[in-house]
């Protein structure tokens, strides 16, 4: 492969440009992760490729399906009555024996 070199400015942030003829041959895109290792005076950066990401579960998505009845009937309570309820079912909880208290 050919040494190529090119001089860039970074910008006000600390932001710097990978010049398109460098991601090109290394195959940057906005998908790929970079590596960065300060080595002495040289600053490295590699292209590091990630496997496998996926974006959710179908098992969550199938549960998400499964509770969608119980957000639609929950859409007809009001936060003060969820509140309420929820204020009344932990007062209740606080009122029981505790388990290690129990012989």
């Amino acid at each position: 492969m050919n040494q190529l070199t090119r001089i860039v400015r970074p910008l006000r942030g600390g932001q710097i440009t990978i010049p398109v003829e460098f991601r090109q041959a290394l195959g940057i895109d906005q998908h790929i992760l970079l590596q960065m290792t300060l080595d002495g005076d040289e600053l490295r950066i590699r292209p590091v490729k990630v496997a496998g990401v996926e974006t959710g579960a179908d098992w969550l998505y199938d549960l998400y399906l499964l509770f969608a009845p119980a957000r639609q009937q929950a859409a007809a309570y009001t936060d003060e009555e969820v509140n309420a309820d929820i204020d009344a079912v932990l007062a209740d909880i606080r009122e029981r024996p505790h388990a290690s208290s129990r012989s």
